[in-house]
């Protein structure tokens, strides 16, 4: 078939509205997501489908868990099913929504080590009593560490936003460790700053750290109602400053102290800059204790095709083969956390390892980003082998016509050896595992509708050529847009940047649609996204977006997408 390119500048005439007036978009969905792992659920979702329908909205876009149907118990597809007959009976259309790479939680339900993995390079072991332990080479050191030495307004070994006293003083009465800790507060007088400390410390390229403290705080609040938190401890690579650790420890308001601990890697960094910062409600009070940074050992490990293992000789370079000279290697922790250690290498018995004998060993780490957001690896063949088998399932339980692929936010990838070896870029590979995804269903529902999520096919967002990292990746998503499929539907949702985003897609020949709403508080961003849609060729469809599952506007929202009088 041959493909049509929409000029740039279309009269809306064409489409059989006359300049001035208002389109009608076919797809007018709801977003839902839901566990159903209880029968409530159902009924929360009845209500919701109730309103859609009375409100002139033609379709749910499901997210239900369905990266793991072949997982799930026969009440689950109970409630499955009576989902799909309410839709039914108020003529809703169900368009399932999942094959995520970049909340990767229900493929690793199958199998935890399809996480992306990042490098860690000659890390040292030394071989004792027939194990090979960790040893930090050298361990790091935070100057200072416990916050004891201060004078002058000044804190020893750190930088501070603002001068002691002022936001951040030194507390010698509440404290967890040894004679004081760093208080954070006067929030208020400095409404939306950070308050920062840090330091610059030693590491040694491409090796996996823990950064730790205890910390304590009152009356905090919530500064995000998506809840990253109040208290960041960020890690910044090098004199370019790259971000390395996203993980937001979650901080009890309770009065208590309480050990926090987020990893890193260095990449190819041989310092990086500590910096936890804290903001807060105007009254509210933070303490910081006994900030640390240590090397650690093969701590969430991952052990699939693409991320090798390897034991080699300090000394001679000798390659040790696991099986023979040590045991099979797991860390039967495995959460992408960093609140425990890693194992030691068990030697077998007739290992060609000395005792005493000092080892190199690589290998890859999966790792969290935010609360608990786990990337996939895109290049790794069984990812499509449990998502083929998801489309089936799928296809079985919901018949649908259209689809939603929730390829957002993929934040680490292209580190592992399976990625490597590919030579492609992090666009090639996304604009792939989307290709792939999108024949994955078209082999299962040939007449079937693809759309997908527009922020990592969009120059406008997180596809930005100019940005030279995005998060973990490796590299930026330039160019993906050029290996999908042209068939697909997008589903734009970077509402400041709305009409960069639609003009991009549509004068490449995506049909469009918004993810509108985003939990605010009245309808101002469905509007400025239909004005934005009437004015796009080959835009077909909004939906009401809410990630906080808050739908008290959802009748009003209806009634304006539907054009009602």
């Amino acid at each position: 078939m041959k493909r049509i390119v929409w000029p740039l500048l279309v009269s809306v005439s064409l489409f059989g509205v006359s300049a001035g007036q208002s389109k009608s978009y076919p797809n007018r969905w709801v977003r839902i997501s839901s566990n159903l792992r209880e029968d409530g659920e159902v009924d929360r979702i009845r209500k919701i489908v109730e309103t859609a329908a009375q409100h002139g909205l033609t379709g749910v876009a499901l997210s239900v868990g369905l990266d793991q149907l072949d997982l799930k118990t026969p009440d689950y597809f109970r409630r499955l099913q009576r989902v799909r007959e309410i839709c039914a009976e108020r003529k809703i259309e169900i368009i399932p929504s999942f094959m995520s790479a970049g909340y990767g939680g229900s493929v690793l339900a199958h199998d935890k080590n399809l996480a992306a993995g990042l490098p860690v390079r000659d890390a040292l072991f030394v071989s004792v009593g027939g194990r090979a332990k960790f040893k930090a080479d050298p361990a790091p050191a935070v100057v200072n560490s416990g916050f004891e030495k201060h004078s002058g307004g000044q804190l020893e070994g750190f930088a501070v936003t603002r001068p002691l006293g002022d936001m951040i003083s030194v507390d010698r009465a509440v404290l967890k460790e040894g004679n004081a800790s760093v208080r954070f507060e006067n929030f208020g007088r400095y409404p939306g700053e950070w308050a920062r400390l840090s330091q610059v410390v030693g590491v040694r390229p491409y090796r996996l750290y823990r950064l730790s403290c205890w910390v304590r705080s009152e009356n905090m609040g919530d500064a995000d109602p998506f809840g990253s938190g109040n208290f960041l401890p960020e890690v910044l690579g090098g004199d370019e400053k790259r971000p390395l650790q996203y993980q937001n420890p979650r901080v009890s308001s309770r009065g208590e102290w309480q050990k926090v601990a987020v990893g890193f890697n260095s990449w190819g960094y041989d310092k990086v800059e500590i910096v936890p910062k804290m903001r807060g409600a105007p009254e509210g009070k933070f303490w910081l204790d006994d900030l640390h940074v240590e090397e650690i050992g093969l701590v969430n490990v991952l052990r699939r095709p693409g991320t090798p293992l390897s034991v080699r000789s300090d000394e001679k370079g000798t390659q040790y083969e696991e099986g023979r000279d040590f045991a099979p290697v797991e860390d039967p922790q495995l959460n992408f956390r960093f609140d425990h250690d890693g194992p030691d290498i068990e030697i077998t018995a007739g290992s060609r390892i000395r005792e005493g004998e000092r080892l190199r060993v690589s290998y890859y780490h999966g790792t969290n980003i935010y609360n608990g957001q786990t990337p996939l690896c895109m290049s790794e063949p069984k990812l499509y082998e449990i998502w083929h088998t998801q489309a089936l399932l799928v296809h079985q339980a919901l018949a649908p016509a259209r689809y939603l692929l929730n390829m957002d936010e993929v934040r680490t990838g292209g580190s592992c050896e399976a990625c490597k070896k590919r030579g492609m870029s992090m666009g090639q590979i996304l604009g792939d595992c989307i290709s792939r995804q999108f024949n994955l269903l078209r082999e299962v529902n040939p007449k079937a509708e693809i759309f997908v999520w527009s922020d990592m096919l969009d120059p406008n967002h997180n596809a930005d050529p100019n940005r030279r990292h995005y998060y973990l990746a490796e590299g930026s998503y330039a160019g993906s847009w050029n290996y999908v499929p042209k068939e697909l539907g997008v589903v734009c949702w970077y509402y400041e940047r709305r009409e960069a985003s639609l003009r991009h897609f549509s004068a490449l020949g995506f049909r469009t649609m918004a993810g509108a709403y985003y939990d605010a508080g009245n309808l101002n961003n469905p509007k400025g996204w239909l004005e934005a849609l009437d004015a796009t060729p080959g835009a077909c469809g909004i939906m009401y977006t809410t990630w906080l599952n808050k739908y008290d506007l959802l009748g009003p929202f209806g009634d304006l997408v539907s054009r009602a009088n």
